[in-house]
């Protein structure tokens, strides 16, 4: 009969752990995605990974605005702000886990104090022994079990999970890119922060304009009033022209109490902004030259998206991700963990330190793999790598919406810069208007509509104009934000 060679039943368990485990290997998602390189309609693509250094970086927001009294209430708004608090404690959650993981790959060393008794039946095995050893010529006195017996144990333990496969590795990483992205998620808030403080500075200044304008030409209105109250006296009008100059009067005085209403509101939710309760909001006067805010907007490259907080915030949540994936396939591999204990240990305290007669010590490894059941191990790594794909589309979607915001606020600003100049030169020739009818008016060559008509005329482009600086300065902000400045 043909005699067949047995296998060492080691190699089954290791060829039966090697199957189970190596069917679970994939590549890690890549962090770099291809974008125009220029903000225009037609360009070469660029790879962004924003993980990466960005050489190139937008202006500190403490030159960018040139207002010394926003400066100031930027830095005030820095450390009151509530959202700003609140987004610090999320950091230092974050850090919370980078600590737990920080040395989670290393031994744990601890010590163990243990004192206790056990009393064994006269009718058992353990009770019958230990009274035999009463008679034992082999054991000295201080060898001779009392009943019931004291145990004392003063000693150090160590456990160890040797990383073999690189799941706690793993988990590490996951742990310092999530604290990287709550950090860029706080720096997030700090650019929105800014700007919204910027905006809302900039609204009161023109707001203070508005006001101004309204009540120049509340004075005109007046003016007007009486020219056509003499007109009327002496029989070249009538009292409906006088009547028709009051509503306008009366409704410029409407829009200036709205004027005063807005004020009220911007100052309340700037003061809110900066941490602090209502009250007056000290700010520059309004100055079209120059420019409250400093953009070189020509030539500018889409790398600088890789400043983004939010772009950075998505790339470290997929590093994370990445990281969970690896971390979850790891766990179908074998864990390797050696426990330890060394100290002293004896059934009387007085011989507890007495060496080498009372030192104890154990030494146990243990390698552990699933092999059946492991419906668990698969739905952990199914979900890390659906939570994986899920956020490399939020990192493409960041960079795609980030991309053409910028590309929008470019184009917004040039047609900013010319609606600009074309309603200048409107409000030029209205204001003339205004002057023109008032002399017609008294020689008898207009009519009370003529004036009128131009004041309202006049009034409304000047509103419209400051309309178009409110945008325009909003628009530089939000361009600035966007661009991933306002956090450095």
């Amino acid at each position: 009969m043909k005699q067949h060679k047995k296998i060492n039943p080691w190699i089954h368990l290791a060829v039966l752990v090697f199957l189970t485990s190596c069917k679970v290997h994939q590549d890690a998602l890549k962090t770099d995605i291809s974008i125009p390189q220029k903000f225009e309609a037609e360009a070469p693509l660029l790879a962004i990974d924003s993980v990466k250094k960005i050489t190139e970086t937008p202006e500190k927001w403490q030159t960018f605005f040139k207002d010394p009294i926003l400066v100031q209430l930027i830095d005030s708004a820095l450390v009151n702000n509530l959202d700003m608090q609140i987004a610090f404690q999320k950091v230092q959650q974050a850090r919370a886990g980078v600590q737990y993981t920080k040395g989670i790959r290393l031994p744990d060393l601890g010590v163990n104090l243990g004192a206790g008794v056990r009393r064994f039946g006269d009718y058992t095995i353990d009770g019958v022994g230990n009274y035999d050893t009463k008679f034992s010529t082999n054991l000295n006195n201080k060898q001779q079990l009392p009943n019931p017996i004291p145990d004392f144990y003063v000693g150090v333990y160590s456990t160890w999970e040797i990383d073999i496969w690189g799941k706690l590795k793993a988990k590490k990483k996951a742990a310092f890119s999530r604290f990287l992205a709550e950090e860029q998620g706080r720096n997030l808030v700090i650019t929105n922060l800014i700007s919204e403080i910027a905006i809302h500075y900039y609204n009161l200044m023109l707001l203070d304009r508005k006001r101004a304008i309204i009540a120049e030409n509340i004075l005109l209105q007046e003016n007007a009033l009486q020219v056509v109250g003499f007109q009327r006296d002496i029989g070249k009008s009538n009292q409906l022209a006088i009547e028709l100059i009051s509503a306008q009067v009366l409704a410029a005085k409407t829009l200036l109490m709205e004027v005063d209403q807005e004020i009220i509101e911007e100052e309340n939710t700037l003061n809110f902004l900066l941490g602090r309760y209502p009250q007056p909001v000290f700010r520059s006067e309004f100055n079209v030259m120059p420019e409250l805010t400093k953009n070189e907007l020509p030539g500018i490259p889409s790398d600088l998206l890789g400043n983004r907080p939010d772009i950075l915030t998505a790339a470290y949540r997929l590093k994370a991700q990445n990281a969970d994936v690896k971390a979850a396939k790891a766990a179908f591999y074998p864990n390797l963990t050696l426990n330890a204990n060394l100290g002293y240990q004896a059934f009387r305290a007085a011989f507890l330190f007495e060496s080498p007669a009372s030192i104890a010590y154990n030494v146990v490894g243990g390698l552990v793999t699933p092999l059946l059941n492991r419906r668990a191990l698969k739905a952990d790594l199914m979900a890390s790598k659906a939570s994986q794909q899920e956020a490399y589309l939020n990192y493409e979607k960041t960079i795609l919406q980030a991309f053409t915001e910028v590309y929008q606020l470019v184009k917004l600003d040039n047609n900013f810069e010319s609606r600009s100049v074309v309603k200048n030169e409107q409000v030029a020739l209205l204001k003339q208007s205004v002057e023109t009818s008032r002399t017609l008016f008294s020689s008898g060559r207009a009519g009370y509509l003529e004036i009128i008509t131009s004041q309202e005329n006049y009034l409304r482009s000047q509103i419209e104009l400051l309309e178009i600086y409110r945008l325009k300065n909003q628009n530089n902000v939000h361009l600035y934000k966007a661009l991933g400045g306002g956090w450095k």
